[in-house]
């Protein structure tokens, strides 16, 4: 399917957010999808993902959401201990006050698009942004229909503004897809997060693939998992078609 591709400037109250939008070049409109990125940061590799997302019949849009520190591009494959601290550094700095005020921006860019269906949105986030997909789906719960978090961090902290305290506001369906095998989710992480959603009735589906690493569905890192990776495509385009189509 060929694609409408364009790099934009999204206005939100902190600055001009550098975003990659995507989608048919067909009439449309499309249900709209937020990628959010990983810790890595922004890059082609998430791009094509945008891309993918756009092929399936949705208006994609991959912020960048380091824009607050400069132009911050890292060469992931070769990712060293000094490469590792900075990009630490970086999205550590983030909260997710920061990106609920990025997505407002988000959600108002998308607004302003003729090809984008009104309404009900869905969302992506992976390592960094389980987190900050959370936060959104609670404090935009009118807007966000269908949500993925995949091998997400942070989502369950001891911190006043941990997202899993969110999760009754929250009305849209989640979909949270661990790796076995993840040193950044501590494992009391997933039954506190599954109690919370059962307990607030939130349709929800949690999923541990096994045999996998954190950052399974990236083709580009050794720890890729082709299996569980096109398995997590298929049921995340299965909740958004169902919520959002």
């Amino acid at each position: 399917m060929a694609l409408i591709e364009k790099y934009v400037n999204v206005t939100t109250k902190h600055a001009r957010m550098h975003t990659f939008a995507a989608c048919p070049d067909a009439p449309g409109p499309f249900p709209a999808i937020i990628l959010y990125m990983d810790a890595p940061g922004y890059r082609e590799e998430l791009e094509n993902q945008a891309r993918r997302i756009a092929r399936h019949g949705y208006f994609c849009v991959l912020p960048d959401l380091y824009y607050r520190y400069g132009m911050l591009r890292f060469d992931t494959p070769r990712r060293g201990e000094q490469m590792s601290n900075v990009i630490k550094a970086a999205y550590t700095s983030l909260t997710n006050a920061d990106i609920v005020d990025d997505t407002a921006g988000l959600l108002a860019f998308l607004d302003a698009q003729d090809k984008v269906t009104p309404g009900a949105v869905g969302c992506i986030g992976h390592c960094m942004s389980g987190q900050f997909v959370t936060t959104v789906a609670a404090k935009y719960a009118h807007r966000f229909a269908a949500n993925v978090s995949l091998y997400g961090v942070k989502i369950v902290t001891d911190q006043p503004d941990s997202p899993h305290l969110l999760v009754p506001q929250i009305k849209g369906e989640m979909l949270y897809y661990f790796a076995e095998t993840d040193q950044s989710v501590p494992p009391e992480v997933i039954p506190t997060l599954t109690s919370a959603l059962e307990k607030a009735g939130v349709k929800h589906r949690v999923k541990i693939f096994p045999g996998t690493n954190h950052g399974y569905t990236f083709p580009e890192r050794a720890v890729y998992a082709p299996a569980a990776s096109e398995q997590t495509w298929t049921m995340m385009f299965e909740l958004w078609d169902s919520n959002l189509k």
